[in-house]
């Protein structure tokens, strides 16, 4: 197992995590943290936070991540691996956050309840969308069609959340980005994949024997067929927990037909490397989940999204921008990124956030006319505006 020869990573591997208090922005210290996992950077030193969700006593923690390079994709030579696996690449990754865990039913139930929030706001006139707010407002889910379903093997808060698609991924990372006053994202398949890898060359971040995957994560062969609570089996080296099944994760990237051909073995920064979506599907996913085997779990494996086959059980026409309904997409869910180089612009990070292709657009408006979405804007003042809400109903 070979690992990255820097530093920073040294210190993320060898400290026993302490949480250090951070001064300044959360997650960003002026003095080096006596010990637990940072990175160093121009500002001083990138370091783990915790925050509570605003209006909310929900939890997440983010931990730092350094920047690297790596080969992205996996060799010829590794057993199972798909022929969209390569040709292996090499990418250049700038330092962010991730978070610890994936996305728990706790966290995003906080985002699930804007569509009762902005369905007031709405009736009662507070908080209108004008012109000049609307890039800042989100869409909110509507309520789950068939909720036995989803919840078939749990709701609770530490259960990672699921069914959720790709757009309704990316308006969650908004909606948070616009209380907590940071900016989250989902990560890029490259950020994901080195993230994942945490400076290995092998098919799992813990080495190449499936055997071993029993104490690292949950999946086909150990999970009783059910989803688990995160963070139960050993994390990665870079302190991520479950990037090895349990739920497989949405990432950013369109998956194309014939792999990585595009990148011709070259070198690339983690930026070029995004394959920024053009169509619907299929859209890629990683990590594997509970209900796979072994071999979806490795580093460089790859799903792709499908629509009409993970929605035949959607009631309604256009099909739903926010859920799907369908096997095995109680297998997905996603995690969430803080790159430390920040978007300029708002429309630059909208990039990130926003439906991208026509027929999700199409699907949102006509949900928005049927009075079956719910739309409102996402900043700091939301939790205040909701608890004034409360208190004066």
């Amino acid at each position: 197992m070979r690992h990255l020869g820097t530093a920073a990573l040294a210190a993320l591997l060898l400290c026993p995590f302490v949480a250090p208090a951070a001064e300044g922005p959360a997650g960003i210290s002026p003095t080096q943290p006596a010990a637990g996992p940072f990175v160093k950077i121009d500002q001083g030193y990138m370091v783990p936070y915790t925050m509570t969700i605003p209006g909310s006593e929900v939890k997440y923690e983010m931990i730092p991540i350094p920047g690297g390079k790596f080969k992205m994709g996996s060799p010829a030579t590794e057993e199972n691996r798909g022929d969209n696996e390569g040709p292996q690449f090499e990418v250049t990754v700038k330092p962010f956050w991730m978070s610890k865990y994936e996305l728990t039913w706790g966290e995003y139930k906080q985002y699930m309840a804007m569509y009762g929030v902005f369905k007031e706001f709405e009736a009662k006139k507070i908080r209108p969308l004008t012109d000049d707010t609307k890039i800042d407002a989100i869409t909110a889910p509507t309520e789950l069609y068939d909720p036995s379903f989803t919840y078939e093997f749990g709701e609770e808060p530490r259960l990672p959340a699921v069914t959720m698609t790709q757009y309704s991924a990316r308006q969650y990372t908004k909606w948070l980005s616009g209380i907590t006053g940071h900016f989250y994202r989902l990560p890029s398949e490259a950020e994901w994949e080195y993230a994942c890898r945490a400076g290995t060359d092998t098919a799992y971040s813990f080495g190449d024997d499936p055997a071993d995957l029993d104490d690292h994560g949950w999946y086909y062969d150990n999970s009783d067929d059910v989803p688990h609570e995160v963070g139960q089996k050993k994390p990665n080296p870079f302190g991520l927990y479950d990037m090895h099944g349990n739920v497989a994760e949405w990432v950013l990237d369109e998956l194309l037909d014939d792999g990585y051909a595009k990148f011709k073995g070259g070198s690339v920064t983690a930026e070029d490397a995004l394959v920024w979506p053009t169509k619907l599907i299929p859209r890629v996913i990683k990590g594997g989940s509970w209900e796979d085997d072994a071999e979806a779990c490795r580093s460089a494996a790859r799903l792709g999204s499908e629509e009409e086959d993970w929605k035949q059980g959607d009631p309604n026409l256009p099909l739903s921008p926010w859920w799907f309904t369908d096997d095995p997409t109680r297998g997905i869910g996603f995690r969430i990124m803080r790159p430390l180089d920040v978007p300029a612009t708002k429309e630059a990070k909208e990039r990130y956030w926003a439906a991208d292709v026509a027929e999700i657009n199409e699907g949102v408006d006509n949900r928005m006319q049927d009075g079956r979405g719910a739309m409102g804007v996402t900043d700091r003042e939301l939790p205040a505006a909701i608890q004034k809400m409360r208190e004066g109903s």
